[in-house]
């Protein structure tokens, strides 16, 4: 919905709005905010609203702290989940230097900066997401534990799927927000869910998915249940996806990844698109799947994607070609996780199949085989790598691609970097119960 000022200014007075949030994402996707009073609302939309990014990590050293907040007017809404004295509205914002210069750690100005590349190239980057995340039961204190609240699984319904009822309730919520709501099912793990918004602009797809989160994670709450986004957080079961559903529409609105001419009426430059993904999956996984738990989730036999491979036949490569052709022909990219910073996820993954079209790249033949039932020299002869395995290897294969760091900017990835090197060192040293069961009696 398009708003102006006096649209924001008049609503929050009409529907008794006292309080906004001034949201913003880190580096990391995580959501961050300035919360404001009603009387504070005309300031910030005149983009006066100041906070301090060296608190923020990732942002500025703490003698260039001064940051602005910009609103996208467009992002505004009531948050469903709050009334009377404290309803509370949200505006996302971008960031901005005191010069009025954009900040380049800010994710959301990476995934502008491709965006403008690609409209430049005449296209609009659409983006489907499909984010998964588990149900738990919280203890005496509303702390969170590992006990899930079904044994259900794929596509189970209630009583088995007692996680249901609050499932419901995010769909009824996040359609009060706006969101166009297409499906919601269980997933194949216990206490595992998913929720599915129709597809729009990618930066509108981002903001979706930050907001997303926070609502799921409300009404979980609200039902005295923890929802959580981390990729693998059970042992022995299948771990949480965020497939990402790309296409790009032209000018005249017609699908520029289908052609009917073909054998399987993708576009040349849905080839290409798909190449410059492969090109640089290794180099983007780091992105894509951020933590040390990610990699416990890229393991083959979960269903999650390890082969850099692509068909329209089966689920087993990295990415998949929907069976929909015409208007819903689209590429699914399915290694990314929840955890991952959207911004940055849908920012590389237009950058790579935009290079991938600049450079006429066309991608090895399609591979419509289960790659898991392949033996190892089957893939060798087939030229299908795997993707980087821990995050350790994730980092090296980031550091190997530049253009990777081009897409990002110098800030972000040498920052992303350090933090993700740290990260891996400190998992380096712990030692597990997984170690002191095995090794503690035994030597």
């Amino acid at each position: 919905m398009k708003y102006t000022k006096e649209d924001i200014i008049k609503r929050v007075e009409d529907e008794g709005v006292k309080f906004i949030r001034l949201q913003f994402a880190d580096m990391f996707g995580q959501l961050k905010n300035v919360a404001i009073t009603q009387s504070q609302l005309s300031k910030a939309l005149d983009n006066q609203c100041m906070f301090d990014g060296s608190s923020i990590e990732g942002f500025v050293r703490i003698e260039e702290s001064d940051m602005y907040l910009y609103p996208d007017l467009d992002t505004f809404v009531i948050f469903p989940w709050t009334e009377g004295s404290y309803k509370t509205a949200r505006l996302i914002c971008d960031i901005y230097r005191p010069d009025g210069k954009p900040f380049e750690g800010d994710p959301r100005y990476v995934l502008k900066k491709v965006l403008k590349e690609a409209s430049d190239m005449g296209y609009t980057f659409n983006v489907g997401p499909e984010c998964e995340f588990f149900l738990f039961k919280t203890d005496e204190d509303g702390q969170p534990t590992t006990k899930t609240n079904d044994m259900g699984s794929y596509f189970e319904l209630g009583p088995t799927d007692s996680g249901e009822t609050a499932r419901r309730d995010m769909c009824i919520t996040l359609e009060d927000m706006g969101f166009e709501i297409e499906a919601s099912h269980h997933e194949v793990a216990c206490g595992q869910h998913e929720i599915d918004f129709k597809y729009s602009d990618a930066l509108n797809a981002a903001d979706h998915i930050v907001t997303f989160k926070l609502a799921v994670k409300t009404v979980a709450s609200n039902h005295k249940l923890h929802a959580t986004f981390m990729p693998k957080p059970i042992y022995g079961a299948c771990g949480s996806g965020m497939h990402v559903n790309m296409s790009l529409c032209k000018k005249d609105g017609s699908n520029a990844f289908y052609d009917k001419t073909t054998d399987n009426e993708l576009s040349k430059e849905a080839l290409a698109f798909i190449a410059g993904i492969l090109e640089h999956a290794k180099g983007f996984t780091l992105i894509t799947n951020p933590l040390v738990n990610s990699y416990k989730r890229l393991v083959p036999g979960f269903e999650a994607p390890v082969y850099i491979a692509w068909s329209a036949e089966n689920r087993s490569p990295l990415v998949r070609i929907p069976c929909s052709r015409g208007a819903g022909t689209r590429v699914e990219l399915r290694n990314p996780d929840p955890a991952a910073n959207p911004y940055l996820v849908m920012a590389v993954c237009l950058a790579c199949g935009l290079d991938g079209i600049k450079k006429g790249m066309a991608p090895r033949a399609s591979t419509d085989v289960n790659i898991y039932e392949m033996s190892d020299f089957e893939r060798e002869e087939a030229s299908i790598d795997m993707l980087p395995n821990s995050l350790e290897k994730a980092i090296r294969a980031t550091k190997k691609d530049p253009f990777i760091k081009e897409v990002l900017g110098n800030h972000i990835f040498e920052k992303y970097i350090a933090h993700k090197t740290l990260e891996w060192e400190e998992y380096r040293k712990m030692v597990t119960p997984w170690e002191m069961e095995r090794y503690l009696t035994r030597y």
